[in-house]
């Protein structure tokens, strides 16, 4: 029974904590929990590395966080926080020689090949580029690195999103809804990551009290909080929580034992 390490490489919010031009409480915050880049997690097992999520602050991300090496990509939906990092995943190709999979939605492919064309072109080019594979996602279970992973369908305003579970594990951001048949495939889980942008409701997103809600339904053994805005200071917001629920935070790490059993 294999351990899957999880760690967050951003838990904030599309435009990131500190807001540019925000002078408040938690943007000038001195705690570091505070600060926090546009939402990703990286996964590890068996000396393999899964992103979900390449944002603009992937390069920063990797060399902050030590990725040792990466070997798919998983796209939760196609809005610019969660893809727009796609080229800086260059120097894993150079260092491993590999094609990295992309994993994701038919609008998420179709964003990526819109956005960096050059990519996915047949023509020559003088300058290198990424070197990836395509593969669109339906809705149903498939393999990455030999190991099963289960797309979870949900709804983000009008948009679509998928969050994924593997294993005991399940990471969904960008939600205001949750499908039932989504909730279906969310029980028995040991760590869950909900999307929880502020206390005041928000037409695309969940809520810290809505997420609660969730969190009540589905009973993981934990769970944690990300896709934060600076409407949450940390330290605080945390205190309010049950003892089995926190606030993600940049650098955190999570080992989720025979998660892949």
């Amino acid at each position: 029974m294999a351990a899957l390490k999880l760690t967050v490489l951003g838990s904030g919010t599309s435009v990131g904590v500190p807001s540019i031009g925000c002078h408040c409480s938690v943007c000038t915050s001195t705690d570091p929990r505070d600060n926090r880049m546009r939402p990703s997690v990286f996964l590890e097992f068996d000396g393999k590395g899964i992103v979900i999520d390449t944002t603009p602050d992937f390069r920063t991300q990797a060399l902050r966080f030590r990725m040792p090496r990466l070997d798919a990509i998983l796209l939760t939906h196609p809005h610019a926080d969660h893809v727009m990092g796609l080229d800086d995943v260059r120097p894993f190709n150079f260092r491993q020689g590999t094609v990295i999979p992309v994993f994701g939605s038919e609008e998420s492919i179709a964003a990526i090949r819109r956005c960096f064309p050059y990519v996915f072109t047949e023509a020559p080019q003088e300058s290198t580029r990424p070197k990836l594979s395509t593969h669109v996602l339906d809705g149903s279970p498939f393999q990455v690195l030999e190991t099963q992973v289960t797309p979870i369908l949900l709804h983000h305003g009008t948009g679509r999103v998928f969050g994924y579970r593997i294993g005991k594990l399940a990471y969904l951001t960008d939600h205001s809804e949750i499908p039932e048949e989504s909730m279906e495939k969310l029980h028995g889980l040991d760590v869950l990551f909900l999307d929880a942008l502020r206390y005041k409701p928000h037409p695309t997103h969940s809520t810290v009290q809505q997420s609660l809600e969730i969190v009540e339904q589905l009973k993981p053994k934990r769970a944690f909080f990300t896709h934060i805005c600076h409407d949450l200071e940390h330290q605080r917001a945390e205190s309010m929580l049950p003892v089995h629920v926190r606030l993600a935070y940049d650098g955190l790490e999570i080992l989720v034992e025979d998660c892949l059993a």
